[in-house]
């Protein structure tokens, strides 16, 4: 449960920053995505997702 609440607040961190530090740049992000159909999106999505899961598993073989 701890490593849920670690990784939760891992995510928020990373989250705060992009907003604190680029906001302009996250706007910029955001009405780009809004251009994006559907599909793309969704491919966006996927492609986080598995980002997120080699990042997790190289975590775990560095024994995290």
């Amino acid at each position: 449960m701890a490593m849920i609440f670690l990784a939760l607040g891992l995510v928020f961190i990373v989250e705060g920053l992009a907003y604190v530090l680029a906001p302009s740049l996250v706007e910029r992000l955001l009405q780009m995505m809004r251009q994006l159909g559907l599909q793309e999106r969704r491919q966006v999505g996927a492609m986080a997702m598995v980002l997120g899961l080699i990042l997790v598993w190289i975590a775990h073989l560095f024994g995290v």
